[in-house]
């Protein structure tokens, strides 16, 4: 009669425990209900409804489809490799929430030659520069004295405020300038003539980790829900 080791057998349950293990493991992490424990942060301010296929959509082929690219990739085989499990988050992912046609400044205009240096301090191109996620915060660029990096030479015809631009200029008192001014200017609202009526910085810096917004409820545009955005892509 045929006599099975001891020691095939302890590996024939040790590849039924992996198995199980693996498969019970790949479906936690695959529900809706355990987000919360494979994402890197809570969600900024303003996204803490949406799914993480919100952005985070599935990766072309099966997990061994991608894995035999990415290898093939890694010996040479193949000149790229692919996305392995989920895509990467590009700055299309925000625009198919955000993009707006009367932006004051839109991400497209800053691939401009006369931008060249300027992308190089800031890089304006990707919205992830001053929005990075999951950091439970609306604005996560470190200086708000951006722009500095397109506007030391701002002229303002028929000046209004009682400081004016030149002068704060010269002082590189740019900070002021979002105590004014919302960046992408979706807010209708009457801008300050005085330097006194201005938004407090430290309202402005409030406001950047998810507080009140200090610009009014009054916008231009809102950006989609996620119930919106699904419904956008049936189009």
């Amino acid at each position: 009669m045929f006599k099975v080791s001891p020691l095939r057998k302890r590996q024939f349950l040790g590849g039924i425990i992996g198995l199980v293990l693996g498969i019970s493991i790949f479906y936690f992490f695959t529900r809706k209900s355990s987000e919360t424990y494979i994402s890197l942060g809570p969600m900024n301010a303003g996204h803490e409804d949406l799914s993480c296929f919100t952005c985070h959509a599935d990766a072309k082929g099966n997990l061994w489809q991608q894995l035999q690219s990415n290898i093939s990739h890694a010996v040479g085989a193949r000149k790229d490799g692919v996305d392995f499990g989920t895509q990467d988050v590009t700055l299309n992912n925000c625009l198919g929430c955000h993009d707006r046609p009367n932006d004051r400044h839109p991400n497209y205009r800053f691939s401009e030659p006369r931008f060249k240096e300027a992308v190089k301090k800031i890089d304006a191109r990707t919205c992830i520069t001053c929005h990075s996620e999951h950091h439970s915060e609306r604005v996560t660029v470190a200086s708000i004295d951006y722009c500095m990096n397109c506007h030391q030479k701002l002229e303002v015809e028929n000046d209004p405020l009682d400081i004016d631009h030149k002068t704060l200029i010269a002082n590189e008192e740019w900070f002021t300038c979002i105590q004014c001014h919302d960046f992408h200017g979706n807010h209708t609202y009457k801008v300050p003539t005085k330097l006194k009526d201005t938004i407090p910085m430290k309202t402005i810096q409030d406001y950047f980790k998810g507080s009140e917004d200090p610009y009014g409820t009054n916008k231009k545009y809102i950006g989609l829900s996620q119930d919106e955005w699904l419904k956008s892509l049936e189009k």
